[in-house]
């Protein structure tokens, strides 16, 4: 059989993808944005929904929405991603992930339409053009079905006083960036792309038309800010109801940003 060439990003996620959760689901600051993505999620897909998620990982979510009573069907470009994935998804029924990466979700049948999809994590920042995302998610979901997108805030107040506070200037400033920027994860390089409001706007019209936008670590540190404040889980929970009233006003000051689409009537 003829091996599959990942691209830089699936390789790097590919690479950490047996330590991942044990690396990052230990954290208390992503526990607290992951609460707050799920209660959107929630909010937008009703009970019986059936939904794509795209660059799902490890399936830590869709995992949590099938217990739900949401049918759920993950995508990752990473084959060890979808593996483990699969393998906590069977207790669910029959695995429903598959190798698939955002930039070819259009590839997927289209012989039956989802209700909606979704990314968590900024699973999208690690594409430099969205426009074959979002072609790709407007043959898949039907019209009026959402699109619930978490990607990097560019402007992240809490990004920049982690990384000073560590006198790590190029860190605190790389948000800024507009074209690709350098990253590293398990020994790879790749690049990551901090997207512009208007730029994610421009690639998803005219498929979807944007309904809202809600701060995601509006107070709640980046992940950077751990171990140290997953050792004081009273601040974090103060954080964490702070995000609660901050999350729409202050939107765009989140570590990530979710952006909510709806699908239109375009073809």
């Amino acid at each position: 059989m003829e091996s599959t060439v990942l691209s830089p990003a699936a390789a790097a996620f590919d690479a950490i993808a047996e330590r991942f959760d044990t690396r990052f689901g230990a954290w208390a600051s992503v526990a607290a944005q992951r609460r707050a993505v799920r209660s959107l999620l929630l909010s937008a897909f009703p009970r019986g929904a059936r939904v794509v998620e795209v660059g799902g990982g490890t399936g830590e979510d869709a995992g949590w929405l099938m217990r739900q009573g949401r049918s759920v069907l993950l995508t990752d470009a990473s084959p060890s991603m979808v593996r483990i994935a699969n393998d906590k998804l069977r207790a669910h029924g029959t695995p429903s992930a598959q190798i698939v990466a955002a930039e070819q979700i259009g590839s997927m049948a289209r012989d039956e339409q989802f209700d909606g999809a979704f990314s968590n994590f900024a699973a999208l920042n690690c594409v430099s053009d969205l426009d074959a995302v979002a072609r790709g998610l407007a043959g898949i979901i039907r019209p009026g079905g959402k699109a619930m997108l978490v990607l990097f805030g560019v402007c992240a107040p809490g990004e920049w006083l982690v990384q000073l506070l560590r006198g790590d200037l190029r860190a605190a400033t790389r948000r800024f960036s507009r074209g690709d920027v350098r990253a590293r994860l398990g020994g790879r390089e790749f690049s990551v792309r901090y997207h512009r409001t208007a730029d994610i706007q421009r690639a998803m019209s005219p498929w979807f038309t944007l309904c809202a936008r809600r701060g995601i670590g509006v107070c709640v540190p980046p992940s950077g800010a751990e171990p140290w404040i997953s050792a004081h889980p009273r601040l974090l929970a103060l954080l964490e109801r702070l995000d609660l009233s901050l999350s729409r006003p202050l939107a765009l000051l989140g570590d990530h940003v979710l952006f909510e689409f709806q699908r239109t009537n375009a073809g």
